[in-house]
């Protein structure tokens, strides 16, 4: 009889702590985040999220930035994204002209540089950190075939270069679309085209990913990645034989951004992550990677990133690139896509 009683008490205990567990677990709450973070901290960014927010699961959509800008303005009629962590303000801002965002005041936002924040009040979208233009030049490869370190954009046009030079395609690069957007704000319309017909006649192949330029000049497959300054200074750290370069005509570049999309049946937990991302501890986090982040007194320096990189930051028209992306696009298409690599 009493280990009858026993039984019946144990499976009681077990039966509890079984529905405390699945309460638990109901409890968590799943957030479907688009972004084109790296993929190597997805992970980190969920962790140190999940740490002040353990109810909140998230379920991270990630690819390059020019498939997820196309897929959030595919599913415009049908959004299948709650949130969007980290992708180019210059596509968030495409978005907000399309009304697909909720706009949203973060607690704190005030503390965030107002360049990193929608001017809307309240915000469509808030600024993380920016990622900058860089060249990645491997320094074996270049003593083996000869060739000088460029320090200019006008450098990689000259015939020395020819076939030792790969860059993002801006059709699925974020990357990519913030060179070619630079360019012709830095050069003139014309003269933007100019400049890119010149290039193409120096470049093996085009990438459909803004870091793959750096990641293969840091293994020795090419010799000169355009690609952004954050790649070159972390493969350098890693041992490649890598110099960041910083062209002296200037940089473009863009902020990673976040968003609450229109639509989201998860209202409030979006609403904490947004909270989240632009706290002390999450610009903290973004600084292991990037130089600048949204709130500029807590940016530390980064190891192996190139000196004078807020100088040579551009009065970048983000209103201009969102503007005209299409028509940009469309015509680096027509112009150079014959060079692109195939897409996997």
């Amino acid at each position: 009889m009493k280990l009858s009683q026993r039984s019946l008490l144990g499976g009681a205990f077990t039966a509890l702590a079984m529905s405390m567990m699945l309460s638990t677990a109901a409890k968590a709450e799943a957030l479907t985040v688009y972004t084109a973070i790296e993929a190597e901290d997805l992970q980190k960014y969920a962790e140190r999220f999940n740490a002040a927010h353990p109810d909140i699961e998230v379920k991270w959509v990630r690819d390059s930035t020019g498939i997820i800008t196309a897929k959030l303005l595919a599913e415009k009629d049908n959004a299948q994204a709650d949130v969007i962590w980290g992708l180019a303000a210059t596509s968030l801002l495409l978005m907000k002209s399309e009304g697909m965002l909720e706009p949203y005041a973060p607690k704190g936002v005030e503390k965030l540089d107002p360049k990193f924040r929608d001017k809307a009040d309240p915000p469509a979208w808030v600024g993380m950190d920016a990622w900058v233009a860089a060249i990645c030049f491997n320094t074996v490869e270049g003593e083996k075939n000869g060739l000088p370190v460029p320090t200019s954009w006008e450098d990689l046009t000259k015939p020395v270069y020819q076939g030792h030079v790969s860059m993002p395609n801006p059709n699925s690069s974020g990357t990519g679309f913030l060179d070619v957007s630079s360019w012709l704000q830095m050069f003139g319309e014309d003269g933007g085209w100019a400049y890119m017909d010149k290039l193409h006649e120096n470049i093996r192949y085009y990438t459909h990913s803004g870091s793959k330029p750096c990641k293969d000049a840091a293994r020795g497959e090419i010799a000169i990645g355009v690609s952004f300054a954050f790649r070159g200074a972390k493969s350098k750290a890693e041992g490649a034989p890598l110099e960041v370069v910083i062209p002296s005509e200037g940089i473009g570049w863009d902020m990673e951004a976040a968003a609450i999309v229109k639509g989201t049946d998860h209202m409030d937990a979006a609403k904490t992550l947004m909270d989240w991302l632009i706290t002390e501890d999450a610009m903290k986090m973004y600084n292991e990677g990037y130089a600048v982040v949204g709130i500029p007194s807590l940016a530390k320096p980064v190891e192996h990133f190139p000196d004078g990189i807020l100088e040579a930051m551009i009065d970048n028209d983000f209103e201009f690139a969102a503007r005209n992306r299409e028509r940009i696009l469309k015509e680096w298409q027509t112009r150079y896509d014959s060079k692109s690599e195939p897409k996997s």
